[in-house]
């Protein structure tokens, strides 16, 4: 067998020139991990693809440097303050400027989007913060009660607040809807740089400049643990997708912590500098940095990565004994996020007495906006990232690949050395066998001639396995010596995939037992989450199988997760996956199509309606998903027999989408 190659934990991925001047703020898209947008003194957003030299994008309009950027969670919108105080919102589908907005006194220190109503907030030098409509190009609300600049600004995951860090030592809490500050939590000792939301619990991570990193409980409004002794001050942390633990991008390391109790689980080392952003995907943390003109990449492998139990050698605080943890660490210690209710109190707008806010948007902001230019730069890449294939939309980003690790110094060599010394062997290559749901069938090489193509839909309900033949065990009548050659080749027939199978029935029976456990909750959602995470039909299958039997279970935020795996199902060869896919699709239809052509069709509302807007999100969502299926349900309903009697059903009761 070959010996394998070890490779690093942390490697350096590319360096870039990423303007004709000093490169002044940037952002990496955190749903896909390979989006990256600059801002520089030269006036430019540009946008990058992550390990790709070239620029996709060149965004213009800004009459002073870029301060800030931030993009959306769908990774379609951008938004770019400038050292003027102006921000432009850009649509990179469209390649086009959405919104000039107007208002701040001084540069713009921090953006951040609305999880799911079209809103933007911003921090300014002028200690303001200010939350915008980017539909009507108005300021909504202004924040106030900081006394200095605002450098980070975060929704949290359920969109109900905003949490504000400033150079004034405090972090803030704000409530959206009813446009106050619910807390104030002092107890850092220089500027907070950064605030970052646990994903699931009510816990919020701030870093600052006097090197801690401060974690607050949400509920009791109080302070739970602090971290000290970072290298430098602290710029950029994130959250594990899971929460299980904090990520710190700390001077030329990464670090690992956790907070109940504090402590440090891995220290890796990484040369980076001062890193600006991270963000992860595919089990990989990737961090940017950037220095003068330049932006460098940095890759992570967190498969090698302590990230929860064990301590690391090098605790922040090694001299201090460390608490016992808590004695179900599995279970969240605090409240979860839940869902804005239906009955959000409308707030109240703010009065605006500034001349710049009142002003029409019709004169100096539309010369503004013909000013501002989205400049391609890079047609094939931008096609690729920013276009979607056949109308369909790109939101979620599509699956991406890992970056691959290179080999520790010295390895390379010692390895290939080896591999030289001694003879090529095809035995020693060993080749995973592919799920059939998800990877296309490989060719197969054998001396029989090849088998006849499988039908391309396989029937529920049969009286032969299929890829196999009853004459394949038949002895050949015309030469019988070979009979008992015959019946070995029969028996290794039916035993060559057996230990398969098994394998495939095991694995599949923990994962119902995993999704069983989750369903035992109560929490519907979460459990079809974790079924679709598992990424095999086959689980899916079973546990529509269950919801379709009651209609009630089905809600709209279940089927945002849902549709996606339908459209899946309706390509499938098998007969009863496209039987459940078509049941699903059906009882979405016909209770949820009409409410989401009625919220797609309704005018706008005033003010800020989280409840509201959240549901705009949702029915945006489902929309493109039903576009995108009804074209594949439009090319089935011309089949014959049952299959063609329930798509045509299917095309007739998705005819309002056209």
């Amino acid at each position: 067998m070959a010996t394998p190659v070890v490779t690093k934990t942390a490697w350096k991925l590319q360096e870039i020139v990423a303007h004709a001047s000093n490169v002044s703020s940037l952002v990496l898209g955190k749903a896909s991990g390979r989006l990256l947008a600059t801002g520089g003194d030269d006036c430019r957003v540009n946008l990058w693809s992550i390990n790709k030299p070239n620029c996709i994008m060149s965004l213009t309009g800004h009459t002073s440097p870029v301060e800030s950027v931030r993009l959306n969670t769908p990774e379609e919108l951008i938004v770019a303050g400038s050292q003027s105080g102006s921000i432009r919102v850009w649509d990179l589908e469209a390649a086009k400027i959405l919104r000039t907005l107007m208002g701040h006194k001084a540069n713009i220190c921090s953006l951040d989007f609305h999880p799911y109503g079209e809103f933007v907030a911003s921090g300014s030098q002028d200690t303001n913060i200010k939350l915008w409509d980017i539909r009507r190009k108005g300021c909504v609300f202004r924040y106030r009660g900081h006394s200095q600049a605002v450098r980070c600004l975060r929704f949290s995951p359920d969109g109900k607040w905003l949490a504000s860090a400033a150079d004034d030592h405090t972090v803030k809490l704000w409530d959206l809807t009813a446009g106050k500050m619910m807390s104030e939590f002092p107890g850092h000792t220089g500027p907070v740089n950064v605030v970052e939301f646990h994903p699931n619990e009510y816990l919020l991570a701030s870093g600052s400049s006097d090197r801690t990193i401060r974690f607050w409980d949400l509920e009791k409004f109080q302070v739970v643990s602090c971290i000290e002794g970072e290298p430098g001050p602290v710029r950029s942390v994130l959250f594990n997708p899971d929460g299980c633990c904090l990520y710190s991008g700390c001077q030329d390391s990464l670090r690992v912590y956790g907070w109940e109790p504090e402590r440090c689980f891995d220290v890796v080392l990484v040369n980076w500098g001062k890193v600006a952003d991270l963000a992860i995907c595919n089990d990989q943390l990737i961090g940017v940095a950037f220095s003068q003109s330049n932006v460098s990449s940095y890759v992570v492998d967190l498969t090698r990565v302590t990230r929860t139990g064990t301590v690391a050698r090098d605790p922040v605080q090694d001299h201090r004994p460390l608490a016992q943890p808590p004695p179900n660490p599995s279970a969240p210690l605090r409240r979860i996020y839940e869902r804005p209710s239906t009955t959000c109190s409308k707030p109240q707008r703010v009065k605006q007495n500034s001349e710049s806010e009142r002003r029409s948007p019709s004169s100096e902001d539309d010369r503004d906006e013909r000013e501002s230019r989205a400049e391609i730069q890079n047609a094939e890449d931008y096609n690729e990232i920013f276009q979607p294939k056949n109308s369909i939309s790109r939101t979620p980003p599509r699956r991406s690949e890992p970056f691959p690790a290179p080999p520790e110094d010295g390895e390379l060599d010692a390895a290939t050395a080896k591999e030289a010394a001694k003879p090529s062997s095809a035995m020693d290559v060993q080749f995973p066998v592919p799920n059939p749901e998800v990877l296309p069938r490989p060719p197969v090489v054998a001396s029989t001639p090849a088998p006849k193509a499988e039908p391309a839909i396989i029937p529920a309900t049969r009286n032969e396995p299929i890829g196999l033949k009853a004459s394949d065990f038949l002895p050949a009548v015309k030469i019988p010596q070979q009979a008992e050659l015959v019946d070995e080749d029969a028996m290794s027939q039916i035993r060559k995939g057996h230990d398969t199978m098994c394998v495939v029935l095991t694995s599949r029976h923990k994962n119902l037992d995993t999704v069983r456990a989750v369903w035992t909750t109560g929490d519907i959602k979460t459990s079809v989450d974790s079924a679709v995470a598992i990424n095999d039909l086959s689980v899916v299958v079973d546990l529509l199988n269950i919801v379709n039997q009651k209609a009630s279970l089905w809600k709209l935020d279940l089927c945002t997760t849902v549709l996606p795996q339908i459209e899946k199902l309706l390509q499938s060869k098998y007969e009863s996956y496209v039987q459940t896919g078509c049941t699903s699709l059906k009882l979405i239809l016909q209770r949820f199509l009409p409410l989401i052509t009625d919220m797609l069709a309704a005018p706008p509302s005033v003010g800020v309606d989280i409840s509201r807007e959240e549901r705009l999100h949702k029915c945006r969502l489902c929309y493109k998903q039903l576009k995108s299926i009804s074209g594949l349900v439009k090319s089935k309903s011309g089949l014959s027999g049952r299959h063609g009697s329930t798509f045509r059903e299917l095309h007739l009761l998705m005819a309002s989408l056209d």
